[in-house]
């Protein structure tokens, strides 16, 4: 009855369990923006004349920041590396997919950077877990 009960009503999220389902969610997700990441740097010479610039700083930058966001700070994020530093540009980039690049597309559309959006920002919260290359170095100052 007790092993019913802690599994129904488990008391501290931040346990060992709570850090293997963070550091899971942040391999999926993160290995999953950066496929899109890496599909854009391997296109980078087609792309980098007819990328979106919302921002007005040009298509190439625009690329190469969407790069970044989407390939090095998702190595930050899997890691735990820099991980609430490496979410900014990853929550920016999705802004900015799903209010401006795509604004006037379908929600069909938009919807998978409302999802990576909300994926981010919830992960934001939570922190990276017991898993992550942040607490070693917390460890060691």
């Amino acid at each position: 009855m007790t092993a019913i009960l802690r599994i129904l009503f488990p008391a501290a999220p931040s346990g060992a369990g709570a850090s293997w389902l963070l550091l899971a969610a942040r391999i999926v997700f993160g290995v999953l923006l950066m496929t899109h990441g890496i599909a854009k740097w391997q296109n980078f010479d087609t792309l980098c004349t007819t990328f979106p610039d919302p921002l007005g700083i040009g298509s190439q930058t625009s690329l190469l920041l969407a790069i970044f966001a989407e390939v090095i700070c998702s190595l930050g994020f899997i890691t735990g590396m820099l991980y609430r530093l490496a979410l900014i540009p990853m929550i920016f980039t999705m802004c900015i997919a799903f209010f401006s690049v795509h604004k006037g597309d379908p929600f069909a559309v938009r919807e998978l950077a409302m999802l990576y959006l909300a994926a981010f920002v919830l992960l934001w919260i939570a922190g990276p877990g017991r898993y992550a290359v942040d607490n070693l170095i917390a460890r060691r100052l």
